[in-house]
């Protein structure tokens, strides 16, 4: 489990293709103090299992899945990613329920500085916005954020300067592919919501209402 709140960029070093996926190799600095073989760690928010060590250095065995349903598939030697170590059982949450499970892409169509804050407009699939709400957390490229607005295309958030600084997001620009990963509490409550009305029955508002939800 991940919080959302990136501990520092680290550098891809080597992707190399092997049987089923690739193995990439991430320098990660000074965030390599304390990393054991096995431990999980979040590479721009995909949940990935330290494969070998060597100095700084880790190695992630990436399956082909994984490598199509997120950006680490199309990373080249030297890219920036976002890192963070999974999160202690005494930890403190920073951010939202994260779990590094990528549910699919969405792509920057603008930004919009504003002195050293910046507004980023994603356009993403249907079916993910589907899964948000406006004020509700998402997490993008691992980074917890907060949705300022949503229409039916894409969603809106407002990026501090702080998480600019510790981030790839950064250097960002319109056209660069995002990995998404929505709230699993709201993505329990869909299919809990869609298990209640039916397997082949539409949600509707009348729907719920027959099921004792009240309108707003």
């Amino acid at each position: 489990m991940f919080t959302g709140i990136v501990e520092q960029t680290g550098l891809l070093r080597s992707i190399r293709p092997q049987p089923g996926g690739k193995r990439i190799e991430i320098d990660l600095g000074p965030l390599a103090q304390g990393v054991k073989l096995g431990d999980s760690i979040a590479v721009s928010g995909v949940c990935l299992t330290a494969s070998a060590l060597s100095g700084a250095v880790a190695a992630f065995d990436v399956s082909a899945e994984t490598l199509a349903r997120s950006t680490l598939g199309r990373l080249q030697t030297g890219a920036a990613v976002n890192l963070e170590r999974a999160m202690p059982a005494d930890g403190r949450f920073g951010g939202h329920f994260v779990q590094g499970h990528i549910d699919g892409l969405g792509r920057i169509a603008a930004i919009r500085r504003q002195a050293a804050f910046a507004e980023f407009r994603i356009e993403a699939p249907a079916a993910l916005l589907a899964r948000m709400v406006e004020k509700g957390s998402v997490a993008l490229d691992g980074i917890s954020l907060t949705i300022a607005s949503l229409d039916a295309a894409a969603l809106t958030i407002a990026v501090i300067p702080a998480t600019l600084a510790q981030t790839t997001w950064k250097d960002s620009r319109p056209g660069d592919a995002v990995n998404i990963e929505t709230d699993i509490l709201a993505k329990i409550l869909l299919r809990q919501l869609k298990t209640l009305a039916g397997r082949d029955a539409a949600l509707t508002l009348d729907k719920l209402q027959q099921m004792g939800f009240e309108s707003p």
